[in-house]
């Protein structure tokens, strides 16, 4: 027997019409590429979304093209990315960070047929352009008076493009199970794989987001994502934020620790969320100026671990809770964070900051379990280790052309990649990258616990650690540091801080003082590279 409720298909683009009903004069603000603070709301959003739909159709492209944009949190980001998929064409994200050959496969894979491309990114897309086969157009976010002289295929400003619209043909009839947006991982190892989202599988994320256990987001809130709409949908704020009502804050293509505290400061923004490196540049401002965060209340931090003196520093320094985030592109991406549930509420000093070092728990909708690598599932204790895989409402079932299919098993779980232990609150914490973890004398040494410790040293300002080839052991780790601002600390000083917090046998043989720690196209640490670096170390 079927139920008797009506069809409601959940559509991306129903989130900017509910924005702009309910909360139509709520403002989205942008820092502009151009320089000034623009300001606009959900209701002129919505329509000038409607404008790109409309144009994109009279551009004679088909259901189902791949329309790319190559560009930072601005509001005209937003506005094209809901109107591509209202359009019923599917928005392909392009991560400038990547090299410009990876960039021209990435366009030919997902055979781009248009781009959205930015004042700053022009110049790169000039190099990429000629090598994608399927581009037939590019529309720059800007408007005639700042419209570079580019040879860019049937480039135009995006204000003239939009000039001729009338916002009156409406959304295109879509079904919720429609793919609607492309993300490619940033493909550290072989050819990046595409992540392809469905309408109902990011409206679903983006409800997920807003609960009171994850990112609590609501229409009182002033939200700014940092993280870039081109790293897996912002993180999905720009679908929950709308949603929920909240005014937007879109920081633009500064990401110095001066221009973030410069608008968090002036948008009262109360939550914000990033990956630690930009966190790690407004701490290192906010200590140097003396500044405060009167109005910031939460800030999410994902992407890799948040060191544990982050965590202390925005919570005992600046009032500032800290939800420490995990998930991946595959994810759409958010699969864990650190709330407290009702067992945890009590916890102080230590003791909450050693729960805070974990990607906390699943919200409804990812489902967790532990392997080893003979496939049996282990235990949820809080120590043993094991293989982490996920499934859920927002998680892919396989990647776009069938790439990297061994990812996925029969029974739908996908392999993550990470070692983790999961509590028996149902509490996860990675200890690391399957690839990346150190296997010393037959027992595993997290690489990442390693790498807290060491950033939570007063003159440490980041840290990384690689296994390295030892005689005895098989592997020890290396720990590469770089040193903070002012600070020459030795290595036998950040040795000894070491003693006594983690095992004894866990600390590292040798220490290298590096200038900088290369970082993946989403900000992680770039282990390849450091493998590279000190591939003399490794033999």
């Amino acid at each position: 027997m079927r139920a008797l409720i009506q069809e409601w298909p959940l559509l991306c683009h129903k989130i900017i019409d509910y924005a702009a009903i309910q909360h139509g004069a709520r403002e989205v603000v942008s820092r502009s590429v151009e320089g000034p603070i623009a300001r606009t709301t959900y209701t002129e959003l919505r329509s000038r979304a409607l404008k790109v739909s409309e144009r994109l159709a009279a551009e004679g492209l088909n259901r189902d093209d791949r329309i790319a944009t190559l560009a930072w949190n601005t509001a005209r980001h937003v506005e094209a990315w809901y109107g591509i998929m209202g359009a019923g064409m599917i928005c392909h994200t392009l991560n400038p960070r990547l090299f410009p050959e990876q960039l021209a496969w990435i366009m030919n894979d997902a055979q781009d047929r248009m781009v959205f491309v930015d004042l700053t990114f022009v110049p790169l897309m000039e190099k990429i352009a000629p090598l994608v086969t399927s581009l037939v157009k590019v529309v720059v976010l800007t408007d005639a008076a700042h419209m570079p002289d580019t040879s860019l295929p049937g480039a135009i400003a995006y204000e003239e493009w939009i000039a001729g619209s009338t916002a009156e043909a409406g959304w295109v009839s879509a079904d919720e199970t429609d793919a609607v947006a492309l993300c490619y991982t940033s493909g550290t190892t072989g050819n990046p794989k595409g992540v392809l989202y469905s309408h109902r599988s990011n409206v679903l994320h983006a409800m997920m987001v807003t609960r009171p256990d994850a990112m609590e987001i609501s229409s009182r809130d002033v939200v700014m994502p940092v993280v870039p709409m081109f790293h897996a949908n912002a993180w999905g704020i720009a679908h929950a934020a709308p949603m929920a009502g909240a005014k937007l804050v879109m920081p633009g293509g500064r990401m110095d620790g001066e221009a973030i505290w410069e608008i968090l400061d002036a948008e009262r923004v109360t939550l914000t969320a990033a990956v630690p490196t930009v966190w790690l540049m407004l701490l290192d401002y906010l200590r140097k100026t003396g500044k405060k965060l009167p109005w910031l209340k939460r800030v999410v931090i994902g992407g890799s671990a948040s060191p544990r003196a982050m965590t202390e520093a925005f919570e005992k320094e600046y009032d500032v809770e800290v939800i420490h985030a995990w998930g991946m592109t595959e994810m759409s991406p958010v699969g864990s964070l650190t709330t407290l549930k009702p067992e945890y509420v009590a916890l102080k000093g230590e003791a909450l900051y050693d729960l805070k070092q974990k990607q906390g728990f699943a919200p409804f909708g990812v489902e967790m379990k532990l392997a080893d690598d003979a496939e049996r599932e282990l235990g949820w204790d809080g120590k043993t280790f094991g293989r982490l895989k996920v499934r859920g409402m927002a998680v892919a079932s396989s990647y776009y052309r069938n790439a990297g299919s061994d990812s996925f098993d029969s029974e739908g779980w996908f392999e993550t990649g990470d070692v983790a232990h999961i509590d028996p609150l149902g509490y996860m914490q990675i200890t690391d990258r399957a690839k990346d973890v150190i296997k010393s004398g037959g027992e595993w040494i997290s690489t990442i616990d390693l790498e807290n410790l060491a950033v939570a040293h007063p003159d440490v300002a980041e840290a990384a650690v690689i296994g390295i080839a030892d005689p005895k052991w098989d592997e020890r780790p290396l720990l590469i540091v770089v040193s903070r601002e002012g600070a020459t600390p030795d290595a036998d000083a950040i040795l000894n801080f070491m003693q006594g917090k983690i095992a004894k046998w866990w600390i590292p043989d040798q220490v290298a003082f590096v200038d900088a720690i290369p970082h993946t196209a989403t900000g992680k640490i770039n282990k390849l590279a450091l493998r590279e670096q000190f591939a003399d170390r490794m033999k």
